[in-house]
């Protein structure tokens, strides 16, 4: 079973620096019918104008990715955590206990355009983290190339949660097939172009929920960029 979540079906919360777009309930904007996706919970996509961000804030018990597809995003947290991340790259902030935090563009010039991920962790109390990782763009132009994970395989990010995040960049026309285990979920997010999967067209904006299926399909019918959640 497949079921799409549109991008233009979204919530929004657009303000003077900000255009964020919700596949899940967040701040304001509340679906009692879109809570998160087992326990992918927070799922925004947001744009930063430039020499704008989030002022330092406050979060606990919580695995936050983020994953810039435009520019650059300067990260700074009260656990000694901090850089700036591009294209290429995946970051990584476990809020734990408890960690104060600000994210702002990292230009005075360009926008930056980025994926906001939060994932309910495991166990709850941990100690705060950070990450940061350079993937491997050859492995992603050629299958799917492993950002995040339980166990830290292929140098990603260690998750405190049974999530393998994946990457997959397709040229216009091909096609990739992934593989889901008995009892296991998906959820695809495509950040460009469009695909294919398993017979529904997503364009970039669209997510998909997937249950109950041996696997995924993707075909691209314009180059695409799409993130593929395995989830328990």
């Amino acid at each position: 079973m497949i079921v799409v979540r549109a991008g233009q079906d979204r919530g929004r919360t657009r303000i003077s620096w900000l255009d964020s777009q919700h596949s899940f309930s967040f701040g304001d904007y509340f679906d009692p019918r879109n809570m998160g996706f087992r326990s992918l919970r927070v799922l925004n996509e947001d744009r930063v104008a430039p020499g704008a961000g989030f002022p330092t804030h406050g979060h606990r018990d919580m695995e936050i990715l983020s994953y810039v597809l435009e520019g650059g995003l300067e990260h700074k947290d009260s656990s000694g955590g901090g850089g700036v991340i591009r294209p290429g790259e995946i970051q990584f902030m476990r809020a734990g206990r408890g960690v104060a935090h600000s994210e702002f563009n990292a230009s005075q010039t360009d926008p930056v355009h980025f994926l906001q991920i939060w994932i309910v962790p495991d166990e709850q109390g941990l100690a705060p983290a950070y990450g940061q990782r350079t993937f491997d763009a050859d492995r992603a132009a050629k299958g799917f190339a492993l950002l995040a994970s339980s166990d830290g395989r292929e140098d990603s990010i260690r998750l405190h949660q049974d999530v393998d995040l994946s990457v997959s960049h397709l040229a216009t026309g091909e096609a990739r097939d992934y593989a889901l285990r008995p009892g296991r979920h998906a959820w695809l997010q495509v950040a460009r172009g469009e695909v294919r999967t398993n017979g529904h067209a997503l364009r970039a904006g669209d997510g998909a929920a997937v249950s109950d299926e041996r696997g995924v399909n993707l075909v691209a019918e314009k180059h695409a960029e799409v993130l593929l959640f395995d989830l328990a």
